[in-house]
Parts: C-alpha cells; sequence; structure tokens
C-alpha cells in the first residue's frame, strides 16, 4: 500500500472533520445560550459544578457524533443525526432544569453535586444515544 493509497480518502477525512467541528460549535453556542448561567465565566472562576455540567454535555453531545461519523452513509446523514444528537443533550438539559427549579442557583453556586448529576445526566444520555445510533 502507497502512501497516495492511504491519503485517498483524506478528503472524507476533512469534510467529516470540519462537519463535525462546525456541529460540535453550534452545540456549544446552542447549550450556552439555553443555560441561564454563563459556562465560560463560571469555568474561569474556578466553578467546578459549571465545568461539570458542561464537560457532561459537551461530551455527551460528541460521543453520539463520532458514532455518527463512523455509521453514517453521507455527510447529509452524518449532519442530520448529528442534529438528532443536539437535540438529545438539549432535552436532558430542560427536562434536569424542569426537575431541578433551583439548578440554576446550584450552579452559579459551585455546588459540584449539582454539576455532576447535570454532566452525568447528559454523558449518559449521550452514551445511550451514541449506542441507539450504531444502526
Amino acid at each position: 500500500m502507497t502512501i497516495a493509497t492511504s491519503l485517498g480518502t483524506l478528503g472524507s477525512f476533512v469534510l467529516y472533520f470540519v462537519a463535525a467541528i462546525g456541529l460540535t460549535a453550534v452545540f456549544v453556542f446552542v447549550y450556552t445560550w439555553l443555560t441561564p448561567w454563563n459556562e465560560f465565566a463560571l469555568m474561569r472562576a474556578s466553578n467546578n459544578a459549571a465545568l461539570l455540567s458542561f464537560s457532561g454535555a459537551l461530551l455527551g453531545f460528541i460521543l453520539p457524533l463520532a458514532s455518527v461519523i463512523v455509521h453514517s452513509h453521507s455527510i447529509v446523514d452524518m449532519l442530520v443525526w448529528g442534529v438528532v444528537a443536539l437535540i438529545v443533550q438539549v432535552l436532558v438539559f430542560v427536562v434536569e432544569r424542569l426537575l431541578d427549579t433551583d439548578l440554576k442557583r446550584r450552579i452559579e453556586a459551585g455546588e459540584t453535586a449539582a454539576g455532576g448529576k447535570l454532566g452525568v445526566l447528559a454523558l449518559g444520555a449521550g452514551i445511550l444515544n451514541a449506542a441507539c445510533m450504531s444502526y
């Protein structure tokens, strides 16, 4: 096998990678717009609750996105199912926010239990989402 043969799919790699980065940027924008606290400001202030909740949500999005990339039949297929992964993460946040009406105060106060719970819920949903997307 030659280097040229190995690099024959480089165009597809670049296309999927750029699309994945774009979807991830959209997820970060939507998620941080949706949450009533400023994740980045809180993380800069060493708020571990914000770090845990945001990290769980981000990984909970990236895991199914990775599964979609592996299993998709086209870039359009990947984009459609990437949006589904985004919607699942948004729904996890919305449900937890409805169940824990004090979540905003708890995250802003740095309660790691609240941030950890939200992060684990998001990560767990992402793992299940990824498994379901392995069609």
